[in-house]
């Protein structure tokens, strides 16, 4: 604990050296392995507790390593993990010893884990495949952008033990789970002091805002975590777009940039300000967005229980696996197209069409029209075909249903009932298709990972831990989804027995 109440308070000594402004409310708790904030006094809103300067961020611009990566033609991620492996090779040299020093050596991502690890741990979450690619394109991004750089003329001569592929895998996951987006000349960053700040979904504590130097207005950049968004000619396999819990991404979930203009080099500082009141002796949290589990393990190696944003994927793989154990391929073909030519589709990322089950275990409404068409029956299916060919589809997102009563209706897809759609047949393909995803996870049961997760301990075994709550959570989705599906079909032969009743009546 000594060496760690050094290191903090060498942090604090550089931080005023460089100009950077913290309230003394706040309280810096380091044990050994991570730095938490905490109030030693009320804090109410709207109180400043800190004060950062642009130039004591760590971006491409502010380092050393400027005119190589510049040169190199470097941007986005792969410009600033250069930037951080070179400052890390100057050690004390460096004018960000102090404050890199703090930083862990690397972020427990599932992006460094082993490929057993991440095998034995994440098969069938919605990371498995997401991770295996990650770390298959990040190598490729080290082998011919990054070790180039050791041929550099003087006078930069590049330490070869700080730029291996080891070390740029440990700079990217510090900057996936650290980074800012700062502004438009800066870019993304590291920002001394903000990072201290520990996540809570959906409970933000303190904001961050850009203020210029020539007034004392504040203009709102919503600087929260970078989540890595993506950059012209740098790949970025841990961008925004490329899954959220899964593969779609909730760009509110990301850097609040998303949702307002980033500001130019005219702002000087970022400010740290409270935008809720917390009591004495908490810890005072920074939010990362509004995301769920995958999203937090995958970019910052933690999740969160019971989190409210969790969703699971359904491929349409699967949902075609499924059909062709009921159907023929020309019929399962046929259906689809037929989805297709009313205007539908599911999400598309990394050339994969799925659909998406919320926390409640809801379906997408897309995939309940395309199981609602694919269990048509034949002649139903005709009629629909032939009314679509004769009347058409002019503007892409009007869709047609067929009614209970054999009827057509011309719908936005955005009004469908999904109530109508809510056939027994409908509902018992729903629970095959929850069977079917849930088998992904292995032959332990949801009950076998929740007692699991009661004899795990989170400090010996960080990685088991996080990826069993990832595993619950996604598990449990699919639990509410069969209970959604056994609902909706009590609730359809509710209905039919009100309606057989309504007719005995007027007969």
């Amino acid at each position: 604990m000594g060496s760690s109440s050094r290191r903090l308070r060498a942090f604090k000594r550089w931080m005023r050296s460089q100009g950077i402004d913290f309230s003394d409310a706040l309280q810096f708790t380091d044990d050994g392995e991570a730095i938490s904030v905490r109030a030693l006094c009320d804090l109410k809103v709207g109180d400043m507790v800190a004060r950062i300067p642009k130039t004591t961020c760590l971006t491409v611009k502010t380092s050393g390593a400027r005119d190589l990566i510049e040169s190199a033609g470097l941007g986005g991620s792969l410009g600033l993990s250069v930037a951080v492996m070179y400052e890390r090779s100057l050690c004390q040299s460096s004018p960000w010893a102090p404050y890199l020093h703090l930083l862990p050596p690397h972020e427990s991502l599932p992006l460094l884990w082993s490929l057993h690890e991440v095998d034995s741990l994440l098969c069938g979450t919605e990371l498995h495949k997401t991770v295996k690619e990650d770390k298959a394109i990040i190598y490729e991004d080290w082998k011919e952008n990054i070790l180039p750089l050791l041929d550099s003329p003087p006078p930069f001569n590049l330490n070869p033990n700080f730029f291996g592929a080891e070390q740029y895998l440990a700079a990217r996951s510090l900057i996936a789970s650290r980074s800012f987006a700062i502004d438009e000349y800066h870019g993304s960053g590291m920002v001394p002091l903000a990072d201290l700040f520990n996540h809570k979904t959906g409970a933000e504590d303190v904001h961050f805002t850009s203020v210029s130097s020539h007034s004392d207005s504040k203009s709102d950049t919503g600087c929260s975590k970078n989540d890595l968004q993506a950059n012209a000619g740098d790949n970025e396999p841990l961008s925004e777009n490329s899954y959220s819990d899964g593969r779609v991404s909730d760009t509110s979930g990301g850097s609040d940039l998303d949702n307002s203009s980033v500001l130019g080099d005219h702002t000087t500082a970022l400010e740290m300000i409270m935008v809720k009141d917390v009591k004495v002796g908490n810890e005072v949290f920074n939010t990362y967005g509004l995301v769920g589990n995958a999203a937090l393990l995958h970019r910052y190696g933690f999740t969160e229980p019971d989190n409210p944003f969790d969703i699971v994927n359904i491929d349409l793989e699967l949902v075609s696996q499924w059909s062709l154990s009921l159907f023929s391929g020309r019929y399962s073909r046929a259906k689809l197209s037929l989805w297709r030519r009313l205007g539908y589709s599911g999400c598309v990322s990394e050339n994969t069409e799925y659909f998406e089950i919320s926390s409640d275990g809801e379906p997408q409404i897309e995939l309940l029209i395309l199981l609602y068409i694919m269990l048509l029956p034949e002649d139903a299916y005709h009629k629909l075909d032939l009314t679509l060919s004769t009347k058409g589809n002019s503007n892409g997102s009007i869709g047609m249903i067929l009614s209970e009563k054999g009827k057509f209706m011309l719908e936005k897809a955005s009004e469908v009932s999904k109530d109508l759609l809510l056939t027994k047949d409908v509902c018992n393909a729903l629970q095959l298709l929850a069977d079917m995803r849930d088998s992904f996870y292995g032959s332990n049961s949801i009950k076998d990972d929740i007692e699991a997760l009661g004899n795990c301990c989170i400090r010996r075994e960080r990685k088991l831990y996080f990826s069993l709550i990832l595993r619950i959570s996604e598990r449990g989705i699919l639990e509410r989804l069969r209970t959604y599906a056994a609902s909706g079909a009590q609730s359809f032969r509710t209905a039919k027995r009100s309606s057989v009743r309504q007719k005995l009546k007027k007969t």
